[in-house]
């Protein structure tokens, strides 16, 4: 997985790649190239072990290109390094690729190509597809490239220049995103659009198996098939600003202070107050079809599963409707059962989640109508999906999500409350219900108030090595989000239970040295927390309260309570986990840790 960044024109090439880099450097930091072709027509190419601004510090002062291609790597074949690290080439290197993807027939490839007299330098599957390219290439690069691509398996974004044609760049997608976009200037090609935000108010997203040919002001696209292809531009969704910090000291925290913003941005012309309803035009052309509907599967990855499980409480809470949670990575691989009555919801932040795309064609594949809950406008999922709604929530770049997170549990209560207004749910319920969201946002500031003593409380245990995570019900699935942020960006180890399975094994961890985080809000399985609480102060773990406000009992016997606004139960997980977000946020802080870019994580995962 990578960032790439491409660009053809009358500017120079070298800043404006490094600075498209920098927008896409969450999406991949292990080393970073890039690839040019000077005045003499001659291929150049640097590259560098580590963050971008390790290869900023090596390039030459005095760069000048018109054409060049960039990339930040996220390893999957072979170790960081400098030899491992794109732009690749073949023999004459005089061709020079980048990729985001899996070749997965590469072995096969890789050893075709040695008896054909092909040195291969690097441990990447990438390499293989400079030396097909060279293998085909007659005089025509758009032509080789085509012809190699067809011979690989497997998931790609691609970016081909050549000191043969120094005037071209060739890009191709399979599975991986890559965007096109042009001004007067010249023509710019990303793996997301916010390397592209500022030179371009429109883009192309290529569709699977496209393949484009950019010159100095032509683009032109056709199949892998060699048919012409016609591209629809369309508007760049959001502006610079989602791409700065805007006064705070990393993404991760600036993501987490527009939460309010974002729940209002969900919600926003969907919620009908006086009919207790929701307004979800993404789903109207199935409003009728979902009457009908038997059964629900969700289908997602990491912290979009966690969004998953509130929504099976929700839904079955309000519409009656059996619901089953599905990891995305090993829905394909068994034989899942699915009718004509079954409704499938994929849920990503990214819409480009590879294990998640995955799924969505094996549930197509098996007749099930499927729908969409996602963030980025224009990516692939929702273009695969029959319908589906997005959740509003902007460009994230903190790899550790949070607003979105938030978003998709706001997404799936308005699909709740939708469902259940066509089934059981009174407009008086429904009424109460979106009365007490639309109150959310201002609550959620009140936590944000608090981030200063949710820091002094983490300061007393930044250097344990475990953390347990203990919630039921709706705050079942908060406890494994919180868990999953700790681990994500701190490096402490923590794990997410329900409460009171507790005694049926984590218990034997707890001691003087285990801090133990209970989502104890009041509400019907109250008392039941408490009694879990009283469990773990029994064997002197210490215990972290996430609390309603007012609550004196646990004062008690909490050694540390982070009070929250009260509201009703089926929407609490969207407060409760705003203070597990600070924690490991601080968490992270406190032990030097990179909070926007941790290690060994990407943003988008577009491999399996």
């Amino acid at each position: 997985m990578c960032g790439i960044v491409c660009y053809i024109g009358n500017k120079n090439c070298a800043p404006i790649l490094i600075q498209g880099l920098k927008k896409l450097e969450y999406r991949g930091y292990d080393s970073a190239g890039i690839a040019y072709i000077n005045k003499d027509n001659k291929l150049k190419a640097i590259k560098k072990r580590g963050k971008i601004l390790n290869l900023e510090s090596i390039l030459p002062k005095d760069i000048y290109a018109n054409i060049g291609i960039a990339h930040t790597r996220w390893a999957t074949h072979g170790e960081p390094s400098d030899v491992n690290a794109h732009p690749h080439f073949d023999c004459t290197g005089e061709i020079a690729v980048v990729h985001n993807g899996i070749v997965e027939n590469f072995r096969v490839l890789r050893d075709y190509l040695k008896k054909k007299g092909h040195s291969i330098v690097s441990d990447t599957d990438t390499e293989i597809i400079a030396h097909l390219i060279e293998e085909n290439y007659n005089g025509d690069l758009l032509e080789a490239t085509r012809l190699a691509l067809n011979i690989v398996e497997g998931t790609y974004g691609i970016a081909v220049i050549s000191s043969r044609e120094p005037d071209k760049i060739i890009i191709a997608r399979n599975g991986s995103p890559l965007a096109i976009a042009n001004n007067n200037d010249g023509i710019y090609a990303a793996s997301d659009a916010s390397a592209i935000v500022g030179h371009s108010d429109t883009i192309y997203y290529l569709k699977d198996r496209e393949i484009c040919l950019m010159t100095g002001g032509d683009i032109y696209i056709s199949t892998l098939d060699n048919i012409p292809v016609t591209p629809a531009f369309e508007k760049i969704e959001y502006d610079i600003s989602q791409i700065e910090k805007s006064g705070f000291d990393h993404f991760m925290l600036k993501e987490i202070y527009e939460q309010p913003d974002v729940i209002k941005n969900t919600i926003r012309g969907r919620i009908d107050i006086e009919n207790g309803d929701v307004r979800l035009n993404g789903l109207k052309d199935y409003r009728e079809w979902f009457r009908n509907v038997s059964r629900i599967v969700f289908i997602a990855c990491g912290t979009s599963w966690h969004a998953s499980l509130i929504a099976e409480y929700l839904i079955e809470k309000l519409a009656g409707i059996p619901v089953e949670v599905e990891y995305s990575s090993e829905f394909r691989y068994r034989n899942p059962i699915i009718d004509e009555n079954t409704a499938v919801f994929v849920v990503t932040q990214s819409g480009e989640t590879a294990d998640t795309l995955a799924a969505l064609k094996e549930a197509k594949k098996k007749g099930a109508k499927v729908f969409g809950i996602c963030n980025v406008v224009g990516s692939t999922i929702p273009r695969e999906t029959d319908a589906g709604i997005y959740v509003h929530a902007g460009l994230e770049i903190g790899v550790a999500s949070t607003k979105a997170f938030t978003a998709q549990v706001v997404g799936a209560l308005l699909v709740a409350v939708y469902l259940g207004r066509m089934k059981n749910l009174s407009s008086e319920d429904g009424k109460w219900i979106l009365k007490e969201l639309i109150e959310i946002p201002e609550k959620v500031e009140t936590i944000l108030k608090k981030k200063d003593d949710i820091k002094s409380i983490i300061e007393n245990y930044k250097d344990c090595k475990n953390f347990l995570y203990l919630g039921r019900g709706l705050n079942f699935p908060i406890a494994l989000e919180g868990a999953l942020k700790m681990k994500e960006i701190s490096y402490i180890h923590a794990e997410g239970y329900p409460a009171a399975e507790m005694k049926h094994g984590p218990i034997a961890l707890i001691d003087e040295n285990m801090p133990v985080v209970f989502l104890v809000t009041k509400d019907s399985i109250y008392e039941k927390v408490l009694n879990n609480i009283e469990e773990v102060k029994a064997r002197k773990g210490k215990v972290i309260a996430i609390a309603t406000i007012g609550d004196e009992n646990i004062k008690k016997i909490a050694d540390h309570v982070i009070f929250i606004p009260d509201t009703a139960d089926i929407l609490m997980p969207i407060l409760t986990v705003i203070p597990l977000q600070i924690m490991a946020y601080y968490a992270a802080i406190l032990n030097g840790c990179d909070v926007d870019q941790p290690r060994n994580l990407a943003k988008s995962v577009t491999v399996e």
